[in-house]
């Protein structure tokens, strides 16, 4: 192998390497984004159950006076 196919063969793998390293990063960044939105997905699914439960109640509480 010549020394210019070896230092086109270093640079590829310097790049290659440059390159798993970004993409581990962006899966990192990723990773934590998912979590985020999996978390204010669970945050959002509670309040709407609050809210529906609250609903509720109104419309019970109408109800029972609608009967009086």
């Amino acid at each position: 192998m010549s020394d210019e196919q070896l230092h086109t063969l270093e640079v590829k793998l310097d790049e290659l390497l440059r390159q798993c390293s970004r993409l581990q990063q962006e899966n990192t960044e990723l990773k934590q984004r998912e979590n985020d939105w999996q978390r204010e997905r669970v945050r959002l699914v509670e309040k709407n159950e609050l809210a529906r439960s609250r609903v509720e109640a109104m419309i019970s509480r109408l109800k029972s006076l609608e009967a009086e």
